[in-house]
């Protein structure tokens, strides 16, 4: 997609922003003239996003952190804020996907899901709209979520519990700060092929070089989702041009619910 300054000198933080889908969405912001900010758990991986951007002439820079404690979501924030003077617009994009079911599944392994899916996300959501709200100025915040926060796979039960949650967070504080011109939104995305999903794969189901192919064969489209796809959506949910929408967490999927053949 060509430049059109749709986040021109917005200050934006991606969380889970240094692979995968959130390390799209930061280039397309950068991309897109806003000013970045990323966190992740692993140094080595954002340090290089970083330093990828700047030298492509972009604004970013990259924030040890991991949303799993929740004081840390908030002061990945303030940060922010006290390096670009204020934050604008949030992505939520970590993730946690260990397998679990619901006979499986431990306390400990439910308590991770919900510290990372759930709780991080509530956490930094609090602080960015505490800002905006401080400052009477409007902002906006996506929500990463999954198309399996409808029900999902029987191996997915903590997952699905902590993302189903986060869906009903993207409605409840998109009507509680709609008057303060605060736009909350949310992406239920399929399949998408992320290094991530790629590490999901081969650690869960023994997948190997071709699972990709494999999927792709299975799928209404012949392929998996694509990352930048999604982070040009990111892009203009987050900017003006989405206009008054707020509240909706969209299927972004190539499968239909409720469709039966």
């Amino acid at each position: 997609m060509e430049p059109t300054g749709l986040l021109r000198d917005k200050a934006v933080l991606v969380n889970g922003g240094t692979q995968g889908v959130g390390a799209a969405v930061a280039r397309a912001a950068v991309r897109e003239g806003a000013l970045v900010a990323v966190t992740g758990r692993r140094r080595e991986p954002g340090e290089a996003l970083v330093a990828e951007l700047t030298a492509a002439g972009g604004t970013a820079r990259y924030l040890q952190a991991d949303l799993a404690d929740a004081g840390r979501a908030r002061s990945a924030v303030a940060e922010v804020v006290d390096a670009y003077g204020r934050i604008d617009c949030l992505v939520n994009s970590a993730g946690l996907t260990a397998r679990g079911t619901l006979l499986d599944t431990t306390p400990e392994l439910f308590d991770a899901h919900i510290a990372v899916n759930l709780k991080g996300p509530f956490f930094a959501m609090q602080a960015t709209v505490a800002d905006m709200v401080a400052r009477g100025a409007p902002g906006t915040i996506v929500n990463i979520i999954t198309s399996s926060a409808h029900g999902g796979q029987p191996f997915l039960a903590p997952y699905v519990a902590a993302k189903a949650g986060l869906a009903g967070l993207t409605r409840n504080a998109a009507h509680a700060h709609r008057f303060d011109r605060v736009r909350i939104n949310g992406l239920n995305i399929g399949w998408t092929a992320t290094e991530g999903e790629d590490a999901t794969q081969r650690r869960f189901h023994g997948a190997g070089d071709d699972w990709r192919e494999r999927a792709a064969e299975r799928l209404p489209m012949g392929r998996l989702g694509r990352p930048d796809e999604i982070a040009d959506f990111v892009v203009l949910l987050l900017s003006e041009r989405s206009g008054v929408v707020t509240g909706s967490v969209i299927d972004w999927d190539q499968n239909v619910l409720g469709g039966l053949d």
